[in-house]
């Protein structure tokens, strides 16, 4: 599941760097169509899903890694706390549910809580 919502939120992301109206769902909701410093951001926050991706995928054993267990089991539990805490870009919890935008609380919100989950029980194993 995480891996899913990680690949959907990747290319609605996509879609907002290359100028789709949905601006009102992310970054604060104040703009329809983002202006080139937050669709950068948006390119920046798929390289980050991807880093997450590949980082979940190992701990679930999708693929063997060239890193030890440990490292990956660290790894995972750090996804875990980046998504609890709300560090990074615009994707923790309590940034979307204090945004001003109503569109952006009502979908990234439940979203952001729902990877939080899905980071936890990945990271516990």
């Amino acid at each position: 599941m995480l891996l899913l919502l990680l690949a959907a939120l990747a290319v609605f992301q996509l879609a907002l760097a290359f100028g789709a109206p949905m601006g009102r769902f992310a970054w604060g909701g104040q703009h329809r169509v983002l202006p080139t410093s937050l669709r950068i951001g948006s390119l920046s926050s798929i390289v980050i899903y991807a880093l997450i991706a590949v980082i979940v995928a190992a701990r679930a054993d999708l693929f063997a890694v060239a890193v030890s267990d440990g490292v990956v089991r660290v790894a995972s539990c750090v996804v875990a706390a980046y998504f609890l805490l709300g560090i990074g870009i615009g994707i923790g919890i309590g940034l979307n549910a204090a945004s001003r935008s109503r569109p952006e609380r009502n979908l990234m919100t439940p979203l952001c809580a729902a990877l939080c989950v899905s980071a936890f029980v990945v990271s516990l194993g």
